[in-house]
Order: structure tokens, then C-alpha cells, then sequence
């Protein structure tokens, strides 16, 4: 089958081992055993009751049944379903022209415009693999990346374009054929800009589509639809691939936890190019929803487009969130309605999702990784807690719950026996995953595969705990917990101390060196402006708050460096306490600022 030839992912494409010395295996097969159904009379496998799953189908159920509705909407630009569905099948077709077949790999550089969402539907219909790449990324990882994944074209942002033309001047030195480049304007695109200095320009490329391009549908369902690359903050990112069945599922099962009704207003925050935007550019079109897309993400931005817009429904990163609460009054708008925002990534502060609730926004949990497919896991809110105080509230909601609908099954075990650890909210385990909703593995990388999969289960690396209630807490990645004097100290947990101190705008705590405890917390934090405190303020306010154990013993003030998707990059924090050496000085702490 196309799938296993071309991504090379799997050893046959019947069965793929999960260890290779393992005896347990993750099925991949597409004959189905002789079962119930062939040995009923009467029943017959058809086109007539079976499709392969794919997110294509669901522009073209909104254009055959919304034709007429708003698709998306960017400034003053504005299309419908019908226009939406139109404009990707003239992309497509014009790919195909390009040269671009099945199993072609297509990448994208670029923030939340238009043409990245037509994107997400137009390369799949022409039967190729979207790849769509961290618009942050310097030349040398556009480069590193472009190369491994063998893209064919590459869709460039113009606020990018340097950045691209660096990444392929440093291919041209290893490749023989460099990806065909195809230049994204704009309407604010700056004169300086010389669009005809390019081969090929979005617009005009699919001005020479045709409306009638026959899709290219998947053969099979676990056709792979996209490569998503990690964020790649240790070592060089790995190519997380994604399948159409996967893809159809999380997109409906991200909906229904977003309790995103029909006709929702969603306003583009989480950039596309992260886990295909938590598979929501699918899954607004099965809603019939309309896509506010959104260039450059700030408060003002925000809320002037949640006004405008009437938006229901936005996503981000608790960073995100934080940004929102510390805005300038003059930034706000007051909200006419709710608007459910779903935020995920490291555990947000409970201080910040009730100030977010103060404003008006409500907000749901969810807990994923790039391996699946984004969103996992989200905090199911019961009723009766509603009636808890606010603070009980806050903290039932920074859970990250239980897994949605499409996943098979979420667990925290021991990674070394494998056992479930038992629901007490105290013991600690690693995050394992199984389900048509976890990746089918990284691509050009079977090694790295096999041991994500080992015993029939993905394993995430972050470290949770589970309630009496089956819900899981994520207490750390297991990089990151804090191993002092024989004690663990979760990093988490000394962040939300941290976060409720009235002058801390933002935190971070790492593991620092030490010849006597082996490691101490270090904290990072940067300061709300017109707030003066110092180190030792700090760790007396994170003493009167935890176990003395716990409090940072070293405070080290500066801004800090985040992904574009809005984490703060521990593994930078840590490198920084490596050259600090071993904690000194006769009260054991430090007073450092940067």
C-alpha cells in the first residue's frame, strides 16, 4: 500500500513490531480477520457502506450545504463556503500541474492567513502530504527541515521570504533539486516586495486551476495527510506523521470537546502549523463554522476581532492567556457573550483561568501532544462543581481530565513494570496514550518510532498523576522534575505558587546543580511593570506557600525565551543554571538578576 512505500514508516504493511525485542505488537492490519460479519448471511463490503475517513469530505459537505455562508474572513477580505471549496480545488489542480503527485510532500512557512487554511484542504485533495513549518524557524532549521522531509514546494509567507531564500540557498549545497517555491502576498504586502522576482505567486498559481480538478482521494484511510515536525528544543525535530482517519477523527472529537455547536465563530490564536492547528481547520468546516483569521496574535487583536466577529470560540497557549489578563484596559473591550476558549500546552496557573473567567471568557482544559494529533485529553466539567468555591474551581479545572471521545485509552503507569499507578493524586507516573488518534509514527526515523510504541503504548514523557475520580494531573515533563535531597519536586507546582504572587507576571522553575542536595528549584520570573521585589521576597513568599523543601533556593529575574507557540523553553533555562555551578552562600540562596 502507498502508505507503508512511500514513508517507509513500518516494516511490512501488514504488522509493525513495537520493540524489536518485544513480543508485543501494535496492529497495523488492513485485512480484516475472518470475524462475525463475513459469516453473517446477507452482509457485503461496498462502496456503498464504506469510504475511506477523510477531512476532504467535510468542505465538501459545507459547500454542497452552506454554499452561500461565510467560510473566512482576514480584514476586509471575505469568502463562502462555495468560494472556500472552489479556490482549493483550483489549488489543488494547479499543484498537480506543478508536478505534484500522490505522495508528494508539500510544505507551508507561514502565519494564520488564508491561504494556509486553503492549504490544509487543497494538498490532500491533489493527493499529497502537507508539511506545514514553525514560522519562527530560522534558514538553517527551514533548511535542515525542508531536506528531511522532501518537500517538493514550498508556500512562503512574503514577511518570510528572506527567511525561505536563506533556507534554500543552504539546501542548494546538499540537494540536487530544490523545492519550487511559490510566494504568499497580501494586501498590507509592502512595495519594497517585488512579486514578479518569483516564479510563482499564490494567486496567480491558483488562478490557473481548474474548477473541475477530480480529487485525489487516499486509497486507504491510513494514507498519511500531513508531517507535523516537534518543536525540537533538545535535538532536531522528528516529522510526526498524521493519517486522513486520524486526522477525520481528532477534528470531530476536538469539536464536541470544544462543545463547538453548529455555524461557531472561531478565531484563529493557535498557529496552523502546530498540530494542523489542533485539526481545527477541519473541523470549523464540519461545523460550518467561519474561520477569523489572525496574523499577529495580541490582546487588541483579540478583542477588537472578538467584537467585530461576534467570535464563540478561540484557542491558545496558557501564555496566551496570560497575556490576555495583564493587558492594558485600553486593549479591552467588554465581551457581549461567552466565548469558550480552550487552552492547552503546560499547565496553566489556576490564578490565571479565574481571571480569565472574571473577564468573561470560559474556559475548558485539554492536554495532548504533537503525537496525538493535539488535543488528548480534556477536563470534562461536572455540574456539582459548579457550586465549589472559585478557587476549588479554578484547580478542578486545571486538570487535564480525561481522554475525548476518539482516543481509545489514556494511563499513567510505571514505565519500568508497566502497571497503572493507583488513583490516589499523589503517586507519580509517565502519560501513555493508545488509539486512532496517536500518530503512525516519525517519519524517517523507525528507531525513534519503535520506542515511542514500546509495549503497545505511546509513551509522552510527561509525568501525571491520577484522581479517585479517573482524572488525570499533569505534574511534569520527566525532564523536569526536581530530584533534591531524594525528594521530587515538581517544577508545576512551584510554578503556581509562584503565579499567585501579586507581582509575578511570568514563571519558570528548573533544576539547578548542587554537590550537597544533588539539585535545587531555580526560579526564573519576570515582573509586571511598576512591581519592585527581590530574590530573597520571593522565596520567602514560596516558604510561607509550600514545604520549605520546595521554595526556590535560587530567583533569577529576566524575560524568557518561548516557542512560537508560546512555551517557555526550559531546556534554555537549564543550560543557564549549568554554568551557575553549585547553590553557595550561608543562606542558601541567591540573588541573581539578568
Amino acid at each position: 500500500m502507498f502508505w507503508t512505500r512511500s514513508l517507509r514508516l513500518f516494516r511490512s504493511p501488514r504488522i509493525f513490531s513495537c520493540h524489536r525485542h518485544s513480543r508485543k505488537f501494535c496492529s497495523f492490519s488492513q485485512d480484516n480477520d475472518p470475524g462475525s460479519w463475513e459469516s453473517m448471511e446477507g452482509l457485503f463490503h461496498c462502496s456503498a457502506n464504506f469510504v475511506p475517513l477523510t477531512p476532504i469530505s467535510f468542505l465538501e459537505r459545507a459547500a454542497k450545504v452552506c454554499r452561500d455562508r461565510t467560510s473566512l474572513v482576514y480584514g476586509s477580505l471575505e469568502y463562502n463556503w462555495g468560494e472556500t471549496h472552489q479556490r482549493c480545488l483550483k489549488l489543488a489542480s494547479a499543484l498537480t500541474q506543478l508536478g505534484i503527485s500522490r505522495g508528494d510532500v508539500v510544505a507551508t512557512l507561514s502565519p494564520n492567513v488564508p491561504a494556509m487554511y486553503e492549504l490544509h484542504f487543497a494538498v490532500p485533495m491533489a493527493g499529497a502530504i502537507l508539511c506545514t513549518l514553525n514560522s519562527r524557524l530560522d534558514a538553517a532549521m527551514v533548511s535542515v527541515l525542508l531536506e528531511h522531509s522532501q518537500a517538493k514546494v514550498l508556500f512562503v509567507d512574503y514577511q518570510l521570504l528572506e527567511i525561505a531564500r536563506g533556507a534554500l540557498d543552504l539546501l542548494g549545497k546538499i540537494a540536487r533539486e530544490l523545492p519550487i517555491l511559490v510566494l504568499v502576498a497580501d494586501s498590507d504586502c509592502p512595495s519594497t516586495i517585488d512579486i514578479t522576482s518569483v516564479s510563482y505567486e499564490y494567486e496567480r498559481l491558483l488562478a490557473d486551476g481548474h474548477n473541475g480538478f477530480d480529487i485525489v482521494r487516499p486509497h486507504s484511510e491510513l494514507d498519511p495527510i500531513s508531517i507535523n515536525y516537534t518543536s525540537g528544543t533538545t535535538s532536531r525535530p522528528k516529522g510526526v506523521v498524521y493519517s486522513h482517519r486520524g486526522a477525520y477523527l481528532n477534528s470531530l472529537a476536538t469539536v464536541l470537546l470544544f462543545r463547538m455547536d453548529l455555524f461557531p465563530v472561531y478565531l484563529w490564536n493557535v498557529p496552523m502549523f502546530h498540530c494542523n492547528g489542533w485539526c481545527l481547520p477541519w473541523g470549523v468546516a464540519s461545523q460550518f463554522g467561519i474561520n477569523v483569521c489572525l496574523r499577529k496574535v495580541s490582546p487588541k487583536n483579540i478583542f477588537d476581532n472578538i467584537t467585530q466577529h461576534k467570535v464563540t470560540h478561540m484557542a491558545g497557549a496558557p501564555t496566551v492567556l496570560n497575556m490576555i489578563v495583564n493587558s492594558a484596559l485600553t486593549d479591552r473591550k467588554p465581551l457581549n457573550q461567552k466565548v469558550v476558549v480552550l487552552t492547552g500546552g503546560s499547565p496553566p496557573p489556576p490564578q490565571i483561568l479565574a481571571k480569565m473567567e472574571e473577564i468573561g471568557f470560559s474556559i475548558s482544559h485539554l492536554y495532548g501532544l504533537t503525537e496525538t494529533y493535539g488535543p488528548g485529553t480534556f477536563c470534562a466539567w461536572r455540574p456539582e462543581w459548579d457550586l465549589l468555591p472559585p478557587e476549588d474551581r479554578s484547580k478542578m479545572k486545571a486538570r487535564q481530565g480525561v481522554p475525548h471521545v476518539a482516543l481509545e485509552e489514556i494511563d499513567v503507569k510505571d514505565p519500568a513494570s508497566m502497571e497503572s499507578v493507583p488513583s490516589d493524586g499523589k503517586t507519580m507516573g509517565e502519560v501513555m496514550f493508545r488509539g486512532n488518534t496517536v500518530m503512525s509514527g516519525y517519519f524517517r526515523d523507525l528507531k525513534a518510532t519503535e520506542e515511542a510504541f514500546k509495549d503497545g503504548w505511546f509513551h509522552s514523557g510527561d509525568l501525571a498523576v491520577k484522581h479517585s475520580d479517573g482524572y488525570i494531573e499533569m505534574k511534569d515533563r520527566l525532564k523536569d522534575i526536581i530530584i533534591s535531597g531524594g525528594e521530587n519536586i515538581s517544577s508545576v507546582e512551584v510554578e503556581t505558587v509562584l503565579y499567585s504572587h501579586p507581582a509575578v507576571l511570568e514563571a519558570a522553575v528548573v533544576a539547578r546543580p548542587d554537590d550537597h542536595w544533588g539539585q535545587t528549584p531555580c526560579a526564573f520570573v519576570r515582573l509586571k511593570e511598576g512591581f519592585d521585589v527581590d530574590a530573597q521576597d520571593i522565596i520567602n513568599f514560596c516558604r510561607d506557600h509550600l514545604p520549605h523543601y520546595m521554595a526556590p533556593k535560587t530567583v533569577i529575574f529576566q524575560d524568557m525565551p518561548k516557542t512560537s507557540t508560546g512555551k517557555i523553553q526550559k531546556y534554555v533555562l537549564r543550560e543557564k543554571t549549568k554554568t551557575l555551578g553549585s547553590l553557595s552562600g550561608p543562606q542558601g540562596c541567591d540573588k541573581l538578576y539578568s
